[in-house]
This record gives C-alpha cells, sequence and structure tokens, in this order.
C-alpha cells in the first residue's frame, strides 16, 4: 500500500486534534484558544479526504491556480488570529493596570489592621 498525500494529511489533521485535546485536557490550553487550533485540524483533515473540494472552492471563487488559495486562506486566518491575540493581550493589560491601580487606593488608606487583612478570619466573616 502507498502512502498517498491524502493518508498523510489525514494523519496530520487527527495528531494535531489529539494533541490539542490532550493539552486542553491536561489544562495547558484553555477552550477559547483551542477551538482555533481544532479548527485547523479539522480543515486539515478534511481537506485530506475531500482533496478535490479545495479545487473545486478554488474555481468557485475565481482562483486560477488552486494552492495559492490554501496560502492565501492561511495567511489570512493567521491575521485573524493575531488580531484576537492582541485583543486578549489589551483586554488583560487593561485589567492589569485597573488592579494595580486599586491596590495603590488601597495601600494610600494606610496599612491594614489584622482584622482588615485579606484573607484573614475576620475579613471573611464580614463578606
Amino acid at each position: 500500500m502507498m502512502i498517498t498525500y491524502q493518508i498523510t494529511s489525514m494523519a496530520i489533521g487527527i495528531a494535531i486534534a489529539v494533541v490539542i485535546l490532550f493539552l486542553v485536557r491536561r489544562d495547558h490550553l484553555h477552550g477559547p484558544y483551542a477551538i482555533w487550533w481544532i479548527g485547523a485540524a479539522l480543515t486539515i483533515g478534511i481537506l485530506g479526504v475531500f482533496p478535490r473540494f479545495f479545487d473545486y472552492l478554488a474555481v468557485y471563487v475565481g482562483v486560477s491556480y488552486p494552492p495559492i488559495l490554501g496560502v492565501v486562506l492561511g495567511f489570512s486566518m493567521l491575521l485573524v488570529k493575531i488580531l484576537t491575540m492582541d485583543l486578549e493581550r489589551s483586554r488583560q493589560e487593561r485589567l492589569i493596570r485597573r488592579l494595580a491601580q486599586r491596590l495603590a487606593m488601597l495601600e494610600a488608606q494606610g496599612p491594614l489592621t489584622p482584622a482588615q487583612e485579606p484573607g484573614s478570619e475576620a475579613s471573611r466573616v464580614k463578606e
């Protein structure tokens, strides 16, 4: 039996999906980030099973050389991924800045008494 590019791309897609699921299960990769990678694995797997689909899609959108469609779509997805990463990073930086400001305001109020310390028994009773 000869190994074809279809079998190879299916194997790559399945391997990526298994690794992503393993990382999510071990809590090394969070759900929203895993969705991107699972989508990439599914795309690779589907194109491995139905390689002519990509050729038909290229003709349908007017691309005369089908392999360049993969490059353009891959590049476009990378740009979207980078944009979403930057949005998430901006959100996290804003939250960190607000937390630092709140901490500075609390420290400016003066030293906390033992009853006001976070995690103390007295502060838990107030909550």
